[in-house]
């Protein structure tokens, strides 16, 4: 969804854009855009709105503030918010009762005290806070420098200037206690503003600077994804994935976020089917579990005495097997249960789109016959003649 601004032009076809840099009017173009469904509805008689309101600063920073002057804000309206000290300027996101459904979301309570929006911001306002907004990666380069000299070991990722350009916000990551008390002195001789340090997780991080994942799309941290849970690598080995840091690993340097998201799926899946580490007991030897197929339903079992030997066999027959197990009896062979070898199921494998090779789009070479060889002469008139 986006605003009209960013449609594309009537003559060449390219995007027009609306060049606003983060500051849409109609806040369809920023990450972690909230949709007001409960825009068209009446209140009941006597029942006044809800006096607060959401608001967003920079990279999806979002607060709620109290509108105490009784002000008319509409989605995207810029206001003068309460700060300390001064103020701060940012754009509304969201008005009335749905204010107080994602407060309760977030486990706010709705009535406690909130800071105060001071005003709808004026020109001279937006101008500061423009003014303060292009110096935040000059400002961003010359900290990284000013704590690289000091040999501290963290990483400032980002700036945020207030509003009115008395306060910068320096967000940072590190793996230890940082003693900055020093690094602090120094931003404040060389910025002369108010200096706020504030430590971010390496997910937070990727999530203020955005970037697009091994997926192609945007990251979903910086888009939609607002709680981030723990991810395990044991989510890794229930989706049966290959333990490959480089693969699983997001822009963040943690295991991906989407490793999550069908984990409850597969979970209900191998309620059904027997784990790991089963063990089935033969006349010919025991047999452990190799690997198992969720979708197709079939586990791959290998003697002691020969693991490089597999073989498949349907949950189903495994769960014969354990049941004749459990009686203190063991089974002849696991070849008397095979329903298909590893050959046969290697073979149902059909390369449908022909990523067979990388070469396959590129153009055969002409074979050139005729170089380097020379056209004999023909000697048939001077051939002796057959009687």
């Amino acid at each position: 969804m986006a605003c009209t601004n960013c449609s594309t032009g009537a003559k060449d076809g390219t995007p027009k854009g609306c060049n606003n840099n983060g500051t849409c009017g109609t806040d369809s173009c920023n990450k972690l855009s909230v949709f007001d469904w409960l825009s068209n509805m009446t209140l009941p008689g006597g029942q006044e709105p809800f006096d607060a309101a959401e608001i967003r600063f920079k990279n999806g920073r979002k607060e709620f503030f109290r509108n105490t002057e009784k002000l008319t804000l509409a989605i995207g309206d810029i206001v003068a918010t309460e700060a300390s000290p001064g103020h701060d300027i940012g754009i509304v996101t969201l008005t009335g009762e749905l204010v107080k459904i994602q407060m309760k979301k977030k486990g706010e309570n709705p009535d406690k005290e909130l800071a105060k929006i001071y005003r709808k911001a004026s020109q001279r306002d937006i101008d500061i806070w423009t003014e303060a907004r292009n110096k935040e990666e000059s400002v961003r380069m010359r900290a990284r420098e000013i704590a690289i000299n000091l040999k501290l070991e963290m990483k400032i990722s980002d700036v945020e200037f207030q509003g009115d350009g008395s306060k910068a916000t320096f967000y940072y990551t590190a793996n230890d206690r940082v003693d900055f008390r020093q690094l602090i002195k120094e931003f404040a001789q060389e910025f002369k503003i108010r200096i706020e340090m504030k430590q971010v997780g390496f997910r937070q991080e990727a999530a203020r600077l955005g970037g697009i994942g091994s997926c192609g799309r945007e990251l979903c941290c910086s888009t939609w994804l607002t709680d981030f849970r723990s991810v395990n690598t044991s989510a890794a080995r229930y989706q049966q994935l290959s333990l490959n840091p480089q693969k699983l690993a997001g822009q963040c340097g943690k295991l991906k976020c989407c490793l999550n998201y069908e984990l409850d799926t597969y979970l209900d899946a191998l309620k059904d089917m027997p784990d790991m580490d089963t063990k089935l007991y033969t006349e010919k030897g025991d047999a452990y579990c190799q690997k198992i197929d969720i979708f197709k339903e079939i586990m791959w079992f290998s003697y002691a005495n020969a693991p490089a030997h597999w073989l498949v066999l349907p949950v189903a027959k495994v769960k014969e097997i354990v049941a004749i197990n459990k009686k203190k009896e063991r089974v002849a062979a696991l070849e008397d249960y095979v329903v298909e070898t590893v050959q046969e199921v290697e073979k149902k494998f059909e390369n449908v789109v022909g990523q067979d090779s990388l070469t396959r789009f590129d153009q055969p070479k002409k074979k050139n016959n005729n170089k380097n060889k020379k056209r004999k002469p023909s000697n048939f008139k001077n051939a002796p003649k057959k009687d």
